[in-house]
């Protein structure tokens, strides 16, 4: 299985390496990529469910002085989901992209940060780590960038210079490990890592610029913006994979590498910047005027309902209730990657044949686009919450936790949210099922359109019904 991890990697460089040598094949070799990748993924998967964690040391190097791959069950669950929604975005942007020059700039740069992606989640060692985060921000900037339009520039500008300061505050926090600790290797950090100002201070340090890339209230200013102004594929993969790829390293840390080290002053902190952020998130994604920033501070509330775990998985004592928890966890993010990704997508294609994005004028587009209007409708159950989606489960799983600890905080912000959550989708739709006459035609699912049911239907059917691997996962590596 070790050949499936250095595909993961190898796959999509070679692929954006052959997209700019052979440009007119480009959307060929990129999709046929992408299934090979995502081939890759699925024998990861199977591998880590079968053998347990897998550990790679490239040219033969120990941990410490080499580059070391490693896949347990999160990372497992994580490049499965970024390969099945890049795969799907990959499908659609074949045909979102009409304009040569802007498709040719898109490919390279799309299986770039999807070898970033890939790599990070693989990654062993607190370096390569930086190194692979700071490849993710640079290719997804550029992404963010394609629009061409002013706003899409100025957008990716904030983007590249928010980037670049968590980037800073990451190695910054890095260096002090190496200082003090003389190795950057998670396995052996994990062994020797002990309370004290070093590792309370590059914890904040690396924390603190994760947050940034994460886009956690307050710190989410800079999202709405570049996730707006960018072409559809590109908001899809912003929102479902790269801000939790940032995610996922503040997990890994907080629960692995610096289990010891956390304290409940410090997770506590983390849910109130979460609950802000379902609330404050919620409520300006129901004053959007456009989908797509509604789709945004959709992004910043349901990021908001993963830091909620934090306190919860502290205070919790290790046994059955804390793995359910865990789990519930990581079936929210694995839930809304594929709901914000469907979600994108189905604006995307709005976007394309209306010629617009503004709520108040969709309406006759469940008429004139019923695909993509149940899309949106799948969606939006995932991000309700309601069953049988993955995000019923997950936030099953934090009410549970929370009344298990007596955190009563969490179950309001929770419920406040999933009510903001209900409206603001229930007004999508309602727009969308108003009457404007449209000539008779026959209804078909044009080929964009079916990534986007897919992710959605992934969400709020499949997940749901079909979750209990997750929890067995998990069991393998957190």
């Amino acid at each position: 299985m070790t050949d499936a991890m250095i595909g993961l990697v190898a796959l999509p460089l070679t692929g954006a390496l052959a997209t700019l040598l052979l440009p007119r094949s480009a959307t060929a070799v990129a999709v046929g990529t992408g299934l090979a990748t995502t081939v890759a993924a699925g024998l990861l998967l199977f591998g880590v469910a079968t053998q347990g964690a897998l550990h790679y040391e490239i040219g033969g190097w120990n941990a410490g002085l080499g580059i070391a791959l490693r896949a347990d069950g999160l990372s497992a669950l994580l490049l499965m989901m970024t390969s099945l929604v890049v795969l799907a975005a990959s499908v659609y942007a074949s045909a979102y992209f009409s304009a040569d020059s802007t498709r040719d700039r898109f490919w390279p740069l799309w299986l770039l940060l999807w070898t970033s992606l890939n790599a990070l989640l693989l990654s062993g060692d607190l370096f390569n780590l930086y190194v692979t985060l700071e490849l993710l921000g640079l290719s997804a900037v550029a992404l963010a960038a394609l629009g061409g339009k002013r706003a899409a520039v100025a957008a990716a500008l904030r983007y590249l210079l928010v980037g670049l300061l968590g980037s800073m505050m990451f190695l910054a926090g890095v260096s002090l490990i190496y200082a003090g600790y003389g190795t950057l290797d998670l396995a052996m950090l994990r062994r020797v890592v002990e309370p004290g100002p070093i590792a309370w201070t590059a914890l904040a340090l690396m924390t603190t610029g994760l947050l940034l890339k994460t886009a956690l209230f307050p710190l989410h200013f800079w999202l709405p913006p570049a996730h707006a102004s960018a072409p559809a594929p590109v908001s899809a993969v912003l929102s479902a994979l790269v801000v939790k790829a940032a995610f996922y390293l503040v997990l890994r840390l907080w629960l692995d590498v610096f289990a010891n080290v956390v304290t409940p002053v410090a997770a506590n902190l983390l849910g109130l910047l979460g609950a802000s952020a379902v609330l404050w998130g919620s409520w300006r994604a129901l004053q959007a005027e456009r989908l797509k920033l509604l789709a945004a501070y959709s992004t910043v509330a349901q990021l908001g309902y993963l830091f909620l775990f934090f306190p919860l998985l502290l205070a919790l004592p290790p046994g059955p209730t804390r793995d359910l928890a865990a789990g519930g966890l990581v079936m929210l993010a694995l839930t809304h990657g594929f709901a914000k990704a469907g979600l994108f997508l189905a604006i995307g294609i709005i976007q394309q044949r209306c010629g617009h994005d503004t709520i108040r004028d969709l309406d006759g587009t469940a008429q004139h686009l019923p695909a993509t209007t149940f899309a949106i409708a799948l969606a939006g159950v995932a991000l309700i919450g309601l069953p049988p989606s993955g995000a019923f489960l997950g936030k099953w799983q934090l009410l549970a936790g929370a009344v298990e600890t007596g955190q009563w905080l969490w179950l309001l912000v929770t419920a406040t949210g999933s009510l903001l959550a209900t409206a603001y989708i229930f007004r999508v739709l309602g727009h969308a099922f108003g009457h404007r006459p449209y000539p008779n035609q026959p209804v078909t699912v044009a080929r964009e359109e079916w990534p986007a049911l897919l992710l959605a239907a992934m969400a709020a059917l499949v997940l749901g019904l079909a979750g209990a691997p997750v929890w067995k996962l998990l069991e393998i590596g957190i």
